[in-house]
Protein backbone atom coordinates (compact mmCIF):
# COMPACT_ATOMS: atom_id res chain seq x y z
CA UNK A 1 0.00 0.00 0.00
CA UNK A 2 1.07 3.07 -1.13
CA UNK A 3 -1.41 5.80 -0.02
CA UNK A 4 -0.36 9.07 1.30
CA UNK A 5 -2.48 10.89 4.22
CA UNK A 6 -1.37 14.27 5.48
CA UNK A 7 -2.86 15.62 8.72
CA UNK A 8 -3.12 19.38 9.32
CA UNK A 9 0.22 20.00 8.09
CA UNK A 10 1.12 23.47 9.06
CA UNK A 11 4.14 25.44 8.34
CA UNK A 12 5.55 29.27 8.23
CA UNK A 13 8.65 31.09 7.18
CA UNK A 14 9.90 34.10 9.04
CA UNK A 15 6.77 34.31 11.25
CA UNK A 16 4.44 34.32 7.84
CA UNK A 17 1.84 30.74 7.35
CA UNK A 18 2.60 28.96 4.19
CA UNK A 19 0.77 25.63 5.17
CA UNK A 20 -2.34 26.50 6.82
CA UNK A 21 -3.87 23.06 8.75
CA UNK A 22 -3.43 21.29 5.09
CA UNK A 23 -5.15 17.98 5.23
CA UNK A 24 -5.44 15.54 2.27
CA UNK A 25 -5.53 12.24 1.62
CA UNK A 26 -4.12 10.17 -1.28
CA UNK A 27 -5.41 6.96 -2.45
CA UNK A 28 -3.19 4.04 -3.34
CA UNK A 29 -2.11 4.37 -6.84
CA UNK A 30 -3.96 7.65 -7.16
CA UNK A 31 -2.73 9.92 -9.68
CA UNK A 32 -3.21 13.46 -7.96
CA UNK A 33 -2.31 16.80 -8.82
CA UNK A 34 -1.34 20.06 -6.50
CA UNK A 35 -2.56 23.07 -8.53
CA UNK A 36 -2.63 27.07 -7.44
CA UNK A 37 -0.88 30.00 -7.99
CA UNK A 38 2.64 30.93 -7.28
CA UNK A 39 2.90 30.77 -3.65
CA UNK A 40 0.22 29.22 -2.82
CA UNK A 41 2.48 26.46 -0.67
CA UNK A 42 1.75 23.74 -3.33
CA UNK A 43 5.60 22.83 -3.79
CA UNK A 44 6.17 23.15 0.50
CA UNK A 45 4.10 20.99 0.40
CA UNK A 46 5.49 18.33 -1.71
CA UNK A 47 8.51 18.76 -0.21
CA UNK A 48 7.32 18.35 3.50
CA UNK A 49 6.25 15.01 1.93
CA UNK A 50 9.89 14.37 0.60
CA UNK A 51 11.25 15.33 3.83
CA UNK A 52 13.02 18.32 2.38
CA UNK A 53 11.12 20.13 4.75
CA UNK A 54 9.95 19.64 8.17
CA UNK A 55 6.25 20.76 9.18
CA UNK A 56 5.86 23.09 12.34
CA UNK A 57 2.98 20.56 13.21
CA UNK A 58 0.29 18.04 11.64
CA UNK A 59 1.54 13.89 10.83
CA UNK A 60 2.78 12.65 7.13
CA UNK A 61 1.24 9.24 6.73
CA UNK A 62 2.47 6.84 3.89
CA UNK A 63 1.55 3.34 3.34
CA UNK A 64 -0.08 3.53 6.63
CA UNK A 65 2.94 4.54 8.72
CA UNK A 66 4.12 7.77 10.24
CA UNK A 67 7.05 9.37 8.14
CA UNK A 68 6.62 12.95 9.55
CA UNK A 69 10.17 12.15 11.45
CA UNK A 70 11.91 10.47 9.07
CA UNK A 71 14.90 11.30 6.72
CA UNK A 72 13.53 11.73 2.99
CA UNK A 73 15.74 8.10 2.02
CA UNK A 74 13.71 6.50 4.61
CA UNK A 75 10.54 7.51 3.21
CA UNK A 76 10.33 5.12 0.18
CA UNK A 77 9.68 8.40 -2.33
CA UNK A 78 11.46 9.48 -4.88
CA UNK A 79 11.15 13.22 -6.53
CA UNK A 80 11.12 14.33 -9.73
CA UNK A 81 12.46 18.78 -9.89
CA UNK A 82 11.44 21.05 -12.20
CA UNK A 83 15.67 21.42 -12.74
CA UNK A 84 16.99 17.75 -14.16
CA UNK A 85 20.18 17.88 -12.08
CA UNK A 86 21.79 15.08 -14.11
CA UNK A 87 25.57 14.63 -13.39
CA UNK A 88 27.32 15.94 -16.71
CA UNK A 89 30.39 14.29 -16.83
CA UNK A 90 28.08 11.01 -16.33
CA UNK A 91 26.54 8.66 -18.99
CA UNK A 92 22.97 8.32 -18.77
CA UNK A 93 23.61 5.13 -17.66
CA UNK A 94 25.45 5.90 -14.94
CA UNK A 95 22.90 9.09 -13.78
CA UNK A 96 20.40 6.43 -13.18
CA UNK A 97 22.71 3.78 -11.51
CA UNK A 98 23.86 6.39 -9.58
CA UNK A 99 21.35 6.25 -6.39
CA UNK A 100 21.53 2.56 -6.56
CA UNK A 101 25.56 2.16 -6.12
CA UNK A 102 25.07 4.67 -3.45
CA UNK A 103 23.13 1.72 -1.86
CA UNK A 104 25.83 -0.80 -2.64
CA UNK A 105 23.29 -2.83 -4.59
CA UNK A 106 24.89 -5.50 -6.85
CA UNK A 107 25.92 -4.55 -9.94
CA UNK A 108 23.55 -7.12 -12.16
CA UNK A 109 20.81 -5.91 -10.22
CA UNK A 110 21.62 -2.14 -10.69
CA UNK A 111 22.40 -3.07 -14.74
CA UNK A 112 18.80 -4.85 -14.82
CA UNK A 113 16.50 -1.95 -13.29
CA UNK A 114 18.83 0.77 -15.42
CA UNK A 115 17.59 -1.32 -18.35
CA UNK A 116 13.97 -2.00 -17.26
CA UNK A 117 13.49 1.96 -16.80
CA UNK A 118 15.16 2.79 -20.09
CA UNK A 119 12.69 0.51 -21.65
CA UNK A 120 9.82 2.47 -19.72
CA UNK A 121 10.91 5.35 -20.75
CA UNK A 122 11.77 4.65 -24.91
CA UNK A 123 15.65 5.98 -23.92
CA UNK A 124 17.56 2.73 -24.14
CA UNK A 125 19.31 4.25 -27.27
CA UNK A 126 20.80 7.25 -25.27
CA UNK A 127 22.43 5.44 -22.02
CA UNK A 128 25.68 5.93 -23.09
CA UNK A 129 25.85 9.13 -23.55
CA UNK A 130 26.21 12.24 -21.72
CA UNK A 131 23.30 15.10 -20.69
CA UNK A 132 25.08 17.52 -23.04
CA UNK A 133 23.86 15.84 -26.04
CA UNK A 134 20.04 15.25 -24.88
CA UNK A 135 16.94 16.93 -25.25
CA UNK A 136 15.33 19.02 -22.83
CA UNK A 137 12.70 15.97 -23.14
CA UNK A 138 15.04 13.41 -23.35
CA UNK A 139 17.20 14.90 -20.13
CA UNK A 140 13.86 14.96 -18.26
CA UNK A 141 12.70 11.32 -19.24
CA UNK A 142 16.44 10.35 -17.74
CA UNK A 143 15.81 12.56 -14.28
CA UNK A 144 12.34 10.32 -13.98
CA UNK A 145 14.27 7.09 -15.02
CA UNK A 146 16.49 7.70 -12.02
CA UNK A 147 13.46 7.99 -9.77
CA UNK A 148 11.86 4.77 -11.41
CA UNK A 149 14.89 2.27 -10.47
CA UNK A 150 14.63 3.80 -7.02
CA UNK A 151 10.99 1.70 -6.50
CA UNK A 152 9.68 4.12 -4.34
CA UNK A 153 6.64 3.81 -3.09
CA UNK A 154 5.16 7.35 -4.33
CA UNK A 155 6.60 9.60 -7.05
CA UNK A 156 6.51 13.25 -6.27
CA UNK A 157 7.04 15.45 -9.23
CA UNK A 158 7.51 19.27 -8.39
CA UNK A 159 6.79 21.11 -12.18
CA UNK A 160 8.45 18.67 -14.05
CA UNK A 161 7.93 20.05 -17.55
CA UNK A 162 7.90 23.63 -16.75
CA UNK A 163 11.27 24.26 -18.30
CA UNK A 164 9.87 22.60 -21.56
CA UNK A 165 8.60 24.25 -24.81
CA UNK A 166 4.66 24.12 -25.51
CA UNK A 167 4.65 20.80 -28.18
CA UNK A 168 7.05 19.03 -25.58
CA UNK A 169 4.81 19.69 -22.82
CA UNK A 170 1.87 17.88 -24.26
CA UNK A 171 4.02 14.88 -25.49
CA UNK A 172 5.54 14.52 -22.11
CA UNK A 173 1.92 14.96 -20.13
CA UNK A 174 1.22 11.86 -22.35
CA UNK A 175 3.94 9.90 -21.32
CA UNK A 176 3.18 10.77 -17.88
CA UNK A 177 0.14 9.33 -18.05
CA UNK A 178 0.98 6.54 -19.85
CA UNK A 179 3.52 6.07 -17.08
CA UNK A 180 1.52 5.70 -14.01
CA UNK A 181 -0.71 3.50 -16.23
CA UNK A 182 2.25 1.13 -16.36
CA UNK A 183 3.90 1.26 -13.24
CA UNK A 184 0.48 1.32 -11.53
CA UNK A 185 2.07 3.62 -8.64
CA UNK A 186 0.93 6.29 -6.36
CA UNK A 187 2.38 9.71 -7.90
CA UNK A 188 1.80 13.23 -6.53
CA UNK A 189 2.24 16.14 -9.20
CA UNK A 190 2.70 19.97 -9.01
CA UNK A 191 1.82 22.63 -11.25
CA UNK A 192 0.46 25.54 -11.58
CA UNK A 193 -0.85 25.31 -15.15
CA UNK A 194 -4.59 24.00 -14.90
CA UNK A 195 -4.47 22.61 -18.48
CA UNK A 196 -1.82 19.56 -16.80
CA UNK A 197 -3.90 19.57 -13.88
CA UNK A 198 -6.84 18.78 -15.74
CA UNK A 199 -5.57 16.49 -18.65
CA UNK A 200 -3.74 14.23 -15.92
CA UNK A 201 -4.73 13.81 -12.84
CA UNK A 202 -7.66 11.26 -10.89
CA UNK A 203 -8.31 14.18 -8.57
CA UNK A 204 -6.99 17.43 -8.23
CA UNK A 205 -6.21 19.63 -4.64
CA UNK A 206 -6.15 23.58 -5.39
CA UNK A 207 -4.41 25.12 -3.29
CA UNK A 208 -4.88 29.15 -2.50
CA UNK A 209 -2.46 30.83 0.42
CA UNK A 210 -1.76 27.89 1.88
CA UNK A 211 -5.00 26.21 2.57
CA UNK A 212 -7.42 23.81 0.20
CA UNK A 213 -9.82 25.45 -1.66
CA UNK A 214 -11.51 22.31 -2.90
CA UNK A 215 -10.61 18.73 -3.65
CA UNK A 216 -12.30 16.56 -6.16
CA UNK A 217 -11.78 15.43 -10.07
CA UNK A 218 -11.20 17.93 -13.21
CA UNK A 219 -15.00 17.27 -14.39
CA UNK A 220 -16.40 17.98 -10.27
CA UNK A 221 -14.01 21.69 -10.28
CA UNK A 222 -14.94 22.00 -13.89
CA UNK A 223 -18.79 21.92 -13.21
CA UNK A 224 -19.32 22.69 -9.49
CA UNK A 225 -16.80 24.96 -8.25
CA UNK A 226 -17.31 25.58 -4.42
CA UNK A 227 -16.41 29.18 -4.41
CA UNK A 228 -15.25 31.99 -7.13
CA UNK A 229 -11.53 31.31 -6.85
CA UNK A 230 -11.54 27.78 -8.09
CA UNK A 231 -14.03 28.29 -10.48
CA UNK A 232 -11.69 31.25 -11.95
CA UNK A 233 -8.63 28.91 -11.96
CA UNK A 234 -10.43 25.64 -13.38
CA UNK A 235 -10.95 26.14 -17.02
CA UNK A 236 -9.14 27.84 -20.01
CA UNK A 237 -10.24 30.52 -20.94
CA UNK A 238 -10.90 31.10 -17.57
CA UNK A 239 -14.73 32.10 -16.34
CA UNK A 240 -16.59 35.46 -16.86
CA UNK A 241 -17.13 36.86 -13.83
CA UNK A 242 -20.42 40.03 -14.05
CA UNK A 243 -21.24 41.50 -10.82
CA UNK A 244 -25.10 41.56 -10.53
CA UNK A 245 -28.11 43.10 -8.42
CA UNK A 246 -30.80 40.71 -6.57
CA UNK A 247 -33.91 42.34 -7.51
CA UNK A 248 -36.35 39.44 -5.64
CA UNK A 249 -36.30 36.26 -3.66
CA UNK A 250 -38.86 33.83 -3.61
CA UNK A 251 -40.03 30.53 -3.58
CA UNK A 252 -38.54 29.89 -7.49
CA UNK A 253 -35.20 31.24 -6.70
CA UNK A 254 -32.79 34.79 -6.81
CA UNK A 255 -34.01 37.09 -9.88
CA UNK A 256 -31.32 39.36 -10.84
CA UNK A 257 -30.44 42.43 -12.80
CA UNK A 258 -28.30 41.46 -15.97
CA UNK A 259 -25.77 43.91 -17.56
CA UNK A 260 -28.35 46.26 -19.91
CA UNK A 261 -31.68 45.65 -17.30
CA UNK A 262 -32.82 42.52 -18.02
CA UNK A 263 -34.47 40.17 -14.93
CA UNK A 264 -33.30 36.45 -14.85
CA UNK A 265 -34.74 33.73 -12.21
CA UNK A 266 -31.96 31.45 -11.50
CA UNK A 267 -33.27 28.32 -9.72
CA UNK A 268 -30.49 28.53 -6.64
CA UNK A 269 -30.53 28.60 -2.94
CA UNK A 270 -31.96 31.98 -1.96
CA UNK A 271 -32.37 31.27 1.99
CA UNK A 272 -28.98 33.31 2.37
CA UNK A 273 -29.67 36.04 -0.18
CA UNK A 274 -31.35 39.12 0.45
CA UNK A 275 -33.11 41.90 -2.04
CA UNK A 276 -30.36 44.35 -3.58
CA UNK A 277 -27.43 42.88 -2.37
CA UNK A 278 -24.84 42.40 -5.33
CA UNK A 279 -23.68 38.30 -6.57
CA UNK A 280 -21.41 37.56 -8.77
CA UNK A 281 -22.49 35.54 -11.98
CA UNK A 282 -20.40 33.24 -13.67
CA UNK A 283 -20.57 31.88 -17.04
CA UNK A 284 -17.74 29.84 -19.15
CA UNK A 285 -16.24 30.97 -22.80
CA UNK A 286 -17.88 27.98 -23.97
CA UNK A 287 -21.07 28.11 -22.50
CA UNK A 288 -21.61 31.16 -24.61
CA UNK A 289 -23.86 30.73 -27.83
CA UNK A 290 -23.22 33.86 -30.35
CA UNK A 291 -26.81 33.83 -31.56
CA UNK A 292 -30.18 33.20 -29.44
CA UNK A 293 -32.23 30.22 -30.01
CA UNK A 294 -32.22 26.51 -29.32
CA UNK A 295 -31.04 25.71 -25.48
CA UNK A 296 -30.61 29.51 -24.58
CA UNK A 297 -32.63 30.75 -21.49
CA UNK A 298 -31.20 34.43 -21.65
CA UNK A 299 -28.14 36.45 -23.11
CA UNK A 300 -26.34 39.77 -22.65
CA UNK A 301 -26.07 42.07 -25.66
CA UNK A 302 -22.30 43.92 -26.58
CA UNK A 303 -19.68 44.87 -28.72
CA UNK A 304 -16.58 43.27 -30.13
CA UNK A 305 -13.80 45.11 -29.31
CA UNK A 306 -11.27 41.84 -30.12
CA UNK A 307 -11.25 38.60 -31.97
CA UNK A 308 -8.91 35.84 -31.59
CA UNK A 309 -8.95 33.20 -34.78
CA UNK A 310 -7.71 30.32 -33.31
CA UNK A 311 -8.40 27.83 -35.83
CA UNK A 312 -10.92 25.48 -34.73
CA UNK A 313 -12.67 27.92 -32.12
CA UNK A 314 -13.00 31.85 -32.07
CA UNK A 315 -12.30 33.38 -29.12
CA UNK A 316 -14.45 36.94 -28.59
CA UNK A 317 -14.05 39.71 -26.52
CA UNK A 318 -17.19 41.41 -25.72
CA UNK A 319 -17.82 44.76 -24.10
CA UNK A 320 -21.14 45.04 -22.04
CA UNK A 321 -23.20 47.64 -20.91
CA UNK A 322 -21.68 48.33 -18.07
CA UNK A 323 -18.24 48.40 -19.35
CA UNK A 324 -17.25 44.81 -18.17
CA UNK A 325 -15.35 42.84 -21.14
CA UNK A 326 -16.69 39.31 -21.44
CA UNK A 327 -14.71 36.24 -23.58
CA UNK A 328 -17.38 34.19 -25.49
CA UNK A 329 -15.76 31.31 -27.45
CA UNK A 330 -17.28 30.89 -30.55
CA UNK A 331 -16.89 27.86 -33.78
CA UNK A 332 -13.95 28.55 -35.84
CA UNK A 333 -16.45 29.52 -38.50
CA UNK A 334 -17.44 32.74 -36.75
CA UNK A 335 -18.18 35.77 -38.94
CA UNK A 336 -18.18 37.87 -36.11
CA UNK A 337 -16.26 41.28 -36.91
CA UNK A 338 -14.98 44.16 -35.22
CA UNK A 339 -17.48 46.69 -33.86
CA UNK A 340 -20.31 44.80 -34.46
CA UNK A 341 -22.86 44.82 -32.05
CA UNK A 342 -23.39 40.71 -30.62
CA UNK A 343 -26.33 39.09 -28.78
CA UNK A 344 -24.68 36.01 -26.68
CA UNK A 345 -27.11 33.62 -25.00
CA UNK A 346 -27.02 31.21 -22.53
CA UNK A 347 -28.63 28.42 -20.80
CA UNK A 348 -29.52 28.63 -17.06
CA UNK A 349 -28.51 25.32 -16.51
CA UNK A 350 -24.46 26.32 -17.48
CA UNK A 351 -24.31 29.19 -15.12
CA UNK A 352 -22.98 29.91 -11.43
CA UNK A 353 -24.14 32.07 -8.96
CA UNK A 354 -21.29 33.24 -6.32
CA UNK A 355 -21.70 34.97 -2.55
CA UNK A 356 -20.68 38.55 -1.58
CA UNK A 357 -18.17 36.12 0.26
CA UNK A 358 -16.89 34.08 -2.64
CA UNK A 359 -18.98 30.86 -2.16
CA UNK A 360 -21.38 28.95 -4.49
CA UNK A 361 -24.70 29.24 -3.99
CA UNK A 362 -26.34 25.91 -4.03
CA UNK A 363 -28.43 25.25 -7.08
CA UNK A 364 -32.22 24.23 -6.55
CA UNK A 365 -32.72 21.09 -9.12
CA UNK A 366 -37.08 21.86 -9.35
CA UNK A 367 -38.93 24.68 -8.35
CA UNK A 368 -40.96 22.08 -6.03
CA UNK A 369 -37.35 21.64 -4.29
CA UNK A 370 -37.27 25.92 -4.32
CA UNK A 371 -40.43 25.92 -2.45
CA UNK A 372 -39.07 24.04 0.26
CA UNK A 373 -36.53 27.08 1.17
Amino acid sequence: MSAVHLQLIRKSFAGADVLKGIDIEVADREFMVFVGPSGCGKSTLLRTIAGLERSDSGQVMIGGEDVTDLEPSQRGVAMVFQSYALYPHMTVYENIAFGLRMLKLPEAQIKERVQRAAQILQIGQLLERRPRALSGGQRQRVAIGRSIVREPKVFLFDEPLSNLDAALRVQMRLELIKLHKQLNATMIYVTHDQTEAMTMADRIVVLNHGRVEQIGSPLELYRTPHNRFVAGFIGSPKMNFIDVRVLRVDQAGVTIELPGGDPLTLPFDASSVKVGETLTLGIRPEHFIEERGGDIDSGLVGDVMVIEHLGGETLLHVRLPNDLVIQVKGSGESTAVDGQRLNVGFSIRHVHLFGEDGQALARVRSVAQAATI
